[in-house]
């Protein structure tokens, strides 16, 4: 026993000077993941840095922000989120754990009998402990890799985040394009349904054949016939909103029966640097935090290679009755130190940290993929939007001509001019040119939406912290 110090000395010596072995991880710089100064596309007029944490606002919509905020709150993919990331915290803890002793009580009587005389019981009470020192870093290395883990569930939570105000976005600009397309059907099939009555007033009169007039009710009725489609996907949208929220099929409709216009894009748009994808993007910084942890669980895995140190003990005392046991009965204690090496396992241990260094190019290839798909992400939002906004003023054009041109033949058919083939052209013309502006004005917001997600708006980073 008396050199049980000396060797609780020498394994705390060796726990104090003991360094965790295996490559340590550094993040990687923009430089390092190739990253540009600056965006290929060109920015959009009005273009600032900003906060992107609600975005939605931007957009000065109070429907649209009430339901991006309620979803956020109810909604059922936001609750898997939330409980893989009190997983990952009590994992974490559960790896924190080993880093300290345990101690467990005991108590125990036992009877024995010899021969004819009497019976005899022992009673015994105290207390084991047992510690291995991390000396080179097994368990820290653990520890950290479960730090990281959280972090990346905590990344991953608010990127389901931004996911879900992009989702509940887009569709509810869709219920608005769908609702302002419907009106804009009823709209040409009220003119075409005058158009019809002009054919059959001549035709009455005997001015035209009966072609004129057969052919102004099948144009109404092709017209007639695109609303159900429209409807449908109206309420597909809406559908799809109140899942978002958490709620069944048909739940919002209440709140978005009221027709109102796609919400406009504003003058000012906010945007950022290349690099700041890495720091705002959730996925990428799960992708950091999980490649952070596979370099946490290699050196976990060099660790085995080395010793490890066990230091165990026990106090207890014993005595032949209760009453003994808190009434000076003998102290019982014990002290043991142990170390361990594995000499031969048939390379399992090589071939593990062959494993996890494998895995860890599989992370760091995952992680450079998952950055490369951010910038492409804005990349294609900037040129969308840039391309969309073109495209409506082209489209604005078109649709104020082709309104122009459908009037004019519309009237010098009344007045015997024309044939009806010029005003059925110029009608299929205006109803073309009138919804493809509806749609456009829908792709317009819709991309701005897309620029937002793609530059990781709809969280504040300070919220990634973990404990």
């Amino acid at each position: 026993m008396r050199k049980s110090p000396w060797l609780l000395s020498l394994l705390a010596g060796l726990a104090l000077a003991s360094c965790a072995v295996g490559p340590k991880y550094r993040a990687r710089t923009p430089e390092q993941m190739n990253v540009p100064a600056a965006w290929h596309a060109a920015l959009p007029e009005g273009a600032h840095a900003g906060e992107l944490a609600t975005w939605w606002m931007t957009l000065d919509d109070p429907v649209l922000t009430g339901l991006v905020e309620e979803a956020v709150r109810m909604s059922p993919t936001m609750d898997l989120a939330r409980a893989r990331l009190r997983e990952s915290r009590a994992q974490r803890k559960v790896a924190a754990a080993a880093l300290y002793p345990t101690v467990s009580g005991r108590g125990s009587a036992t009877t024995s009998k010899t021969g004819d005389a009497g019976a005899n019981t022992m009673y015994q009470a105290g207390f084991d402990a047992s510690w291995e020192p991390d000396v080179f870093g097994a368990t820290r290395r653990s520890l950290q890799a479960s730090t990281a883990e959280l972090q990346a569930a905590a990344a991953n939570l608010h990127d389901a985040q931004v996911s879900l105000a992009a989702e509940v976005a887009t569709n509810y600009i869709q219920v608005r394009s769908l609702q302002s397309r419907i009106a804009n059907a009823r709209e040409n099939l009220a003119l075409q349904a005058e158009t019809r009555e002009i054919a059959g007033w001549r035709y009455q009169a005997g001015l035209v054949s009966e072609q004129d007039y057969e052919q102004a009710k099948s144009s109404e009725a092709q017209t007639r016939a695109q609303i159900p489609s429209l409807e449908t996907s109206l309420a597909e949208a809406r559908n799809r909103i109140a899942v978002l929220l958490g709620q069944a099929p048909g739940a919002a409709d209440e709140r978005l029966a009221a027709p109102a216009p796609v919400p406009a894009v504003p003058e000012a748009v906010i945007v950022g640097i290349p690099a700041d994808v890495l720091r705002q993007r959730p996925d990428v910084r799960a992708a950091e935090r999980t490649l952070a942890a596979q370099t946490a669980r290699l050196g976990a895995a060099v660790a085995a290679q080395f010793p490890s140190f066990s230091l165990s003990g026990s106090l207890g005392i014993e005595g032949v009755t209760l009453a003994a046991l808190t009434g000076g009965a003998p102290l019982i204690r014990s002290l043991a130190a142990s170390l361990a090496q594995t000499i031969f396992a048939g390379g399992r241990i090589r071939q593990q940290i062959k494993v996890q260094s494998a895995v860890l190019d599989e992370t760091l290839a995952t992680y450079e993929s998952t950055v490369l798909t951010a910038l492409e992400d804005v990349e294609n939002a900037l040129v969308s939007l840039a391309r969309n906004r073109e495209r409506y003023g082209h489209l604005t054009a078109a649709d104020e001509a082709a309104r122009s041109a459908a009037l004019y033949a519309r009237q010098r058919y009344q007045a015997g001019l024309v044939d009806y083939t010029s005003v059925v052209s110029t009608l299929q013309n205006l109803i073309s040119a009138s919804d493809s502006l509806k749609t456009c004005e829908a792709d317009v917001t819709t991309s701005l939406v897309q620029l937002y997600k793609a530059f990781g708006g709809g969280w504040t980073p300070d919220e990634g912290k973990t404990r």
